[in-house]
């Protein structure tokens, strides 16, 4: 009788054993599942620096300009695209206005693509005269549109410093009127010089040619 009992008591156990084995298992402490982050809530990757400016650039020059409406301008604002940059005086009546047309005649000779990228700057010589509101009402009268034309400002050590950078000379007479040299000038992507143009009422292909390879 007491072997009989012995063993429906251990097949009682055995039989209850897996049920205590699993319910150990599943109350188990299991660690923490690390939610995934969603991509959209990544922290950005830090963006890539610009390349250092190179010592041929004129965007080297720290200078503070002002356009026509006043606003503070910096030359490397410009980087990225090509540049054609001249130095005139608003009051001049002569050499610069050939100048200008100049430029646009080289602008006309672009194609679409490369005249839709390209920024034309004009740098006055007149620190004194030339405030940005006298260079407005010159871009009023040339027709000069704002989204292509930049017409700068600057102090008298400033214009001179980018003067010398282009190779452009200029002297202001007793009359307060300059003479100076007639340059255009090509810029590369990075500010460094790839054409001049001297003289006016030129050819201005090889200049156009000059902008549309610096487009590309």
């Amino acid at each position: 009788m007491k072997t009989s009992f012995l063993s429906c008591a251990l097949g009682a156990a055995l039989a209850f054993a897996p049920g205590l084995r699993a319910a150990d298992s599943c109350c188990s402490q299991k660690a923490p599942a690390v939610a995934a982050v969603p991509a959209c809530c990544a922290a950005p990757a830090p963006e890539a620096e610009a390349p250092a400016i190179s010592d041929r650039s004129i965007y080297q020059l720290d200078a503070s300009w002002s356009n026509d409406a006043g606003q503070p301008v910096s030359l490397s604002a410009f980087r990225g695209r090509p540049v054609v940059v001249a130095m005139f005086f608003a009051s001049c009546t002569y050499a610069c206005p050939i100048l200008v047309d100049d430029v646009k005649r080289l602008l006309h000779e672009l194609p679409a693509a490369a005249r839709a990228k390209t920024q034309v700057v004009l740098v006055s010589f007149d620190s004194e005269r030339d405030t940005p509101a006298a260079l407005h009402a010159y871009r009023e009268r040339m027709h000069l549109d704002p989204a292509t034309w930049t017409l700068l400002h600057g102090e008298a050590p400033e214009v001179q410093e980018l003067a010398m950078l282009l190779g452009v000379k200029f002297k202001r007479d007793a009359r307060g009127e300059f003479s100076h040299s007639n340059l255009i000038t090509v810029l590369d992507a990075e500010g460094e010089i790839v054409h001049q143009r001297s003289g006016l009422q030129g050819e201005v292909a090889e200049a156009a040619r000059a902008v549309s390879l610096v487009a590309r």
